[in-house]
């Protein structure tokens, strides 16, 4: 009996200091803020963060937000992960945030992301060290990067991708296309090629890693999170030795094949450390794996229900294709890349429904007014990226999956601001176009050799990554001419 009195005097205290600190903060200096609606109650330390991070359709912003828009407006706040929040549906309102960086608002990672990922990850960071370290990134994959380093592996390892399917089959389309991102990630970040023990081994570890990425943060035996974070040492403790023969080699003078992917470039040209150096590549190798592999899924699982979308991109591609044999060239090059017109708007259409990051994290730096809300300097923010893209005033009909919207779009250069499947302004991520050149050229050979046809429903899943519940099983057959 004394114990559960304890017990329910302990929660009464603290729901006391949380319903103390948000009346607190209800004003400033004397002066009563406007803060947008809603309420930062909820459970204890979590608030109302299990039903804001339940799983739902990509496609949508999930019940527990569409309740919270249609009783506050887009703007409303709430208690996220024991904080004050503020979560904002409002495009205008996201695009200012996203361009406020380091201004009005800074980087507020979660504690366990910041844990799993490493202090000196670029998802953790903020400021003149995150600066440096995204200029890393931005300049190994640049645009003339692209054209003359990428493309060539991008082909390859997609043909190498699809050489192992067999007719007939059944299999997991998002794993294959996580497979396909994995392995030219590797091959770029460290020179690993796919298929050896070494490269296998990395990929077993960064599996569990990932699973404790999308799990509850508890550091205790048995946990998905506990096996993440031996994960996280395994992986970067390969990484330090690819690193160490880097240097060994830098400093004999010798020059290899290696001379070309990141670690080396981050060896010989960089100042920063070598903490900073690994967490760096654990940051760009589960960037640029999540995206591209999500995005490459989400097309699959468009276009299998999409036939008129389907034929014109196929016929696109056809008409690359003989292009490419009347050249008596095998690979494609830059200019066959730059022709998949079509295959853009595809590209774009399936960003925009399929909504691979939901929701970033950020925080208020300095008293914020917008729309006629105060936004308390410390509260903080919650931009939710897929609302743009799924509001009817923004895109008419945005449930429908239809690519040739943005050959107007694009025409006229309207509304391409509301589309955040990469986040934006200072924070853009820097891999952006290297996703889009894997979508467009696995596309390419996808359409030529294969049709396919999902074998049980499936659909994308927000929770907090994107992600099949069934992995997206897929038959293939040849393609039919």
């Amino acid at each position: 009996m004394a114990m559960e009195l304890l017990l329910a005097f302990s929660t009464l205290i603290i729901a006391l200091i949380i319903f103390v600190s948000s009346r607190r903060n209800d004003k400033a200096n004397g002066k009563t803020l406007n803060l947008p609606p809603g309420h930062v109650g909820g459970w204890p330390f979590i608030g109302d963060t299990i039903p804001f991070m339940q799983p739902h359709s990509s496609a949508s912003l999930g019940s527990f937000v569409d309740q919270r828009i249609a009783q506050h407006g887009r703007i409303f706040k709430m208690n996220l992960l024991g904080k004050r929040t503020i979560v904002s549906a409002d495009a205008e309102f996201n695009r200012f945030i996203l361009q406020s960086e380091e201004r009005l608002f800074e980087n507020s990672c979660p504690t366990s992301i910041a844990e799993i990922m490493g202090r000196w990850s670029m998802l953790a960071l903020s400021g003149d060290v995150h600066r440096e370290l995204r200029s890393i990134a931005v300049n190994f994959m640049s645009n003339v990067k692209l054209r003359t380093y990428f493309l060539p592996d991008v082909d390859a390892q997609a043909l190498n991708i699809l050489d192992s399917w067999k007719l007939g089959s059944t299999f997991s389309a998002q794993e294959e296309g996580k497979k396909f991102a994995f392995n030219l990630m590797v091959k770029h970040l460290m020179n690993m090629d796919p298929g050896m023990p070494e490269t296998e081994e990395l990929r077993k570890e960064y599996v569990f890693f990932m699973k404790g990425m999308a799990s509850i943060p508890l550091n205790l035996p048995g946990t998905a999170f506990r096996r993440a974070l031996q994960s996280r040492t395994a992986i970067l403790k390969l990484i330090g030795q690819k690193l160490d023969e880097r240097v060994r080699n830098i400093e004999k003078g010798l020059q290899g094949l290696e001379q070309d992917d990141l670690l080396a470039s981050v060896a010989k040209h960089s100042s920063i450390t070598r903490d900073q150096i690994l967490d760096l590549m654990l940051s760009m190798l589960f960037a640029g794996h999540e995206t591209s592999s999500a995005a490459i899924s989400l097309a699959i699982y468009f276009l299998s229900s999409a036939p008129k979308v389907l034929q014109q991109l196929r016929e696109e591609h056809t008409k690359i294709a003989t292009q490419k044999k009347e050249r008596g060239e095998k690979g494609l090059n830059w200019n066959d890349y730059k022709q998949m017109e079509f295959t853009h708007c595809v590209i774009n259409e399936t960003l925009r429904l399929g909504n691979i990051v939901k929701f970033l994290h950020r925080k208020a730096i300095k008293d914020v007014q917008f729309k006629g809300f105060d936004i308390p300097c410390g509260w903080e923010v919650v931009p939710i990226l897929s609302a743009a893209h799924l509001d009817e005033s923004i895109f008419d009909d945005p449930q429908t999956y239809n690519p040739w919207r943005w050959q107007t779009i694009f025409a006229t250069a309207t509304k391409y601001s509301n589309v955040m499947s990469f986040s934006g302004g200072p924070r853009l991520c820097p891999g952006s176009e290297l996703a889009k050149l894997e979508m467009a050229v696995f596309l390419h050979h996808l359409l030529q050799r294969f049709d396919w046809e999902l074998v049980e429903h499936d659909y994308p899943v927000s929770f907090p990554f994107l992600g099949f519940p069934k992995h997206l099983p897929i038959k293939i057959r040849a393609r039919q001419n």
